[in-house]
């Protein structure tokens, strides 16, 4: 089978790319830009392209596959030869539906907690030596890739993300994959340059409901009202299971889940892990584990990539990087730590970097999301806006929008980091939540100033 990648060096491209290589494939691709950790991963298994660029005499009548990654546009000319020569082309989404359209496959959705429900499911199918495929949105431990595909594995385990599928194909990803279990988290508006208002946005959820498959099964977050009415109103007659938080209590600092065969401590905490971690075990409970095993498994599981992980730290402080970016996720990580570490001070640093959080329209959701830190600290590079061509925002329109008059925003680097180097730090948690990388700023070198 040979199958060539458009776009092959974005970060779920790369990843098929090599999961499609690990099947036996002939796999090749082009792209006008490839950035660690793609480069040096395509590089280790002869994929990278020798140049980088598009050259549509690359496309060629015996290429059995063309998949089209979402940085690729409509007018690519490798698309457009491909077009030409009437190739097959799938999205990134409907080739992963192609690949397990045979399969039992099951799909998590939500505004957040998806990549952290699908890494734990995948966590205990892999502790219990269950043979499973997968698609994930960050890199999980013990996992070399984040995507498996292959010819006997009876189930799919996806993260169904609601963003769009291609230059040709404007359905949200999870719109593709045709589930027979789902999940959903949570709804809380988010991509408001694809999904203009929360309408809008909560109508893609409920497609999503209507394309359970026939006898499946949808667990939801029941405290979530939003979903719930979806829910109320969907017509698909699957089953629907609620979930709630696990039981737990937490005792110095450390959470442990209350099951009827004794407690079980976790390398996890916060609510929205306890809520996640119920979901996943009905999904895992429906999928053949029984208790015991999801409890044993579930205890070593340390989190996904840049879920609350832990920079640097002390006896008595600990430097946290999360990549909480939307409101809800915000929200959640803040109170998270306010939760698990009540004695101490809590200074709390968001990177407004997305579509959404950047733009005008949007700032107002985040309106009091923050509250619960002492110290409050938002930073914004006024280039990212001209980048991606949205309006400029000030420091008091973003003041505004939090709704906290004591809440710190800078512009600059260097002076963000003089001002966290000035606060009095002793008994106290530094927590610093982004989707991108604060402008290249080295977290270890200032968390281990900040805390030693």
């Amino acid at each position: 089978m040979k199958i060539h990648l458009i776009a092959i060096g974005g970060n779920a491209m790369h990843n098929l790319a090599l999961a499609l290589h690990q099947k036996g494939y002939k796999v090749s691709g082009s792209d006008d830009e490839i950035f660690e950790p793609s480069r040096t991963r395509l590089g280790k298994h002869g994929l990278l392209p020798a140049q980088i660029g598009w050259f549509p005499d690359r496309i060629t009548s015996d290429i059995d596959t063309v998949i089209l990654g979402m940085h690729a546009r409509n007018d690519n000319p490798e698309l457009i030869k491909a077009q030409k020569l009437g190739l097959t082309i799938y999205s990134y989404p409907e080739y992963l539906f192609e690949q397990t359209k045979n399969k039992k496959r099951c799909v998590i959705a939500g505004s957040h907690g998806k990549t952290t429900i699908t890494s734990m499911i995948m966590h205990v199918f892999k502790h219990c030596g269950l043979s499973f495929d997968y698609m994930v949105g960050a890199i999980v431990d013990e996992f070399d890739t984040m995507i498996r595909l292959s010819d006997d594995a009876p189930v799919a385990i996806f993260e169904g993300d609601e963003y769009l599928s291609s230059a040709l194909d404007k359905r949200p990803k999870f719109h593709l994959y045709h589930p027979h279990i789902a999940l959903i988290s949570g709804i809380a508006w988010d991509h408001i340059n694809v999904f203009p208002t929360f309408e809008n946005y909560q109508e893609q959820f409920a497609k999503f409901i209507e394309l359970i498959e026939p006898n499946g099964t949808l667990y939801y977050y029941e405290k979530d009202s939003v979903l719930k009415k979806l829910i109320r109103n969907t017509s698909n007659s699957i089953s629907k299971v609620p979930y709630q938080e696990h039981p737990h209590t937490i005792h110095e600092h450390q959470t442990y889940l209350l099951t009827q065969t004794g407690s079980y401590k976790l390398n996890v905490f916060g609510n929205h892990n306890l809520q996640n971690i119920n979901g996943a075990k009905m999904i895992c409970n429906q999928l053949g584990v029984a208790d015991i095993d999801f409890y044993k498994a579930i205890s070593s599981f340390k989190g996904a990539s840049k879920r609350l992980h832990v920079i640097k730290s002390t006896p008595q402080s600990i430097v946290f990087l999360d990549f909480a970016h939307a409101p809800s996720k915000v929200n959640a990580t803040i109170s998270a730590l306010r939760d698990q570490y009540p004695e101490r001070k809590l200074i709390a640093c968001l990177e407004l970097h997305t579509f959404s959080s950047l733009n005008k329209d949007f700032l107002d959701q985040y309106n009091n999301t923050m509250d619960a830190a002492n110290e409050c600290i938002v930073y914004f590079n006024p280039k990212t806006l001209k980048n991606k061509h949205l309006p400029d925002i000030s420091v008091d329109q973003v003041k505004k929008a939090f709704g906290n008059e004591d809440l710190n925003v800078f512009v600059d680097i260097p002076e963000l980091i003089k001002f966290l180097k000035s606060l009095h730090y002793k008994n106290s948690n530094f927590l610093f939540m982004s989707s991108g990388n604060f402008d290249e700023m080295d977290l270890p070198a200032l968390a281990k100033s900040l805390i030693e």
